[in-house]
C-alpha cells in the first residue's frame, strides 16, 4: 500500500478526501479515544470544525477546513471541505 501525506500526495484532494475522513468518522461519536464507537477529536485535522444540528456556521470558505456534521444522536453523518 502506498504512503499517503496529505499536501504532498495529490491524489487524496476534494472527494477523495472527503470519502477518506467520511469512512472513518461515519456513525460513530466524537471523543477522547478512538474505539469501535468513537473517534478522537486531536486526530482530526488542524482545520475543522463540528456542526451540530441547529448550529449557526459562517459561510466563508476555506478549502482546507473539514466541516464535520452530526446527526440528532451525536454521530457524524456527513463531512465536507468547504
Amino acid at each position: 500500500m502506498p504512503l499517503v501525506v496529505p499536501g504532498i500526495n495529490s491524489s487524496l484532494t476534494g472527494n477523495n478526501q472527503q470519502s477518506s475522513w467520511l469512512s472513518k468518522l461515519a456513525g460513530k461519536k466524537l471523543g477522547d479515544k478512538h474505539d469501535e464507537t468513537s473517534f478522537a477529536r486531536q486526530d482530526l485535522p488542524k482545520q475543522h470544525r463540528v456542526l451540530e444540528p441547529g448550529s449557526m456556521a459562517t459561510q466563508d470558505f476555506n478549502k482546507d477546513r473539514m466541516n464535520v456534521h452530526l446527526g440528532e444522536d451525536g454521530t457524524v453523518k456527513h463531512v465536507d471541505f468547504k
